[in-house]
């Protein structure tokens, strides 16, 4: 009786597991291309961040723009998730770019923005300090 029970769950989670992948498998293919502007892709490591004062690295690349000229965290200039952001490599086939969480910064989440000339792109920062 068990072995059937542990078959037929077997089965089920195989199939549910097959019946999910190529519903993703789809969906990736059929996903629209970026609007030309928006077409920069950009990643913040580590994320999400659990301290204040901790280094990040901002990684990416233009997808068609010219070079990583600025990167932007938070909503405004006068309020920014991070501090000291400083561009390391600005090819736009695989840019680098790091900064410090600010210090009076909570829990939350905090988009961070980056300028390749052309295109830009945009990511979450998640807070746990």
């Amino acid at each position: 009786m068990i072995k059937r029970v542990v078959a037929t769950v077997a089965g089920l989670s195989l199939t549910v597991g097959l019946t999910a992948g190529a519903q993703v498998v789809h969906a990736e293919t059929a996903a629209p291309k970026p609007p030309k502007g928006a077409r920069a892709v950009v990643h913040v490591s580590p994320n999400p961040t659990a301290e204040r004062g901790q280094e990040v690295t901002i990684t990416g690349h233009c997808g068609g723009g010219k070079g990583l000229k600025a990167v932007i965290a938070g909503i405004d200039r006068e309020h920014p998730v991070l501090e000291n952001v400083r561009i390391v490599k600005d090819d736009p086939k695989g840019f680098v770019a790091k900064g410090t969480l600010a210090s009076r910064i909570g829990n939350g989440v905090g988009p961070v923005f980056v300028d390749c000339g052309g295109e830009a792109g945009v990511t979450l920062l998640v807070t746990h300090v």
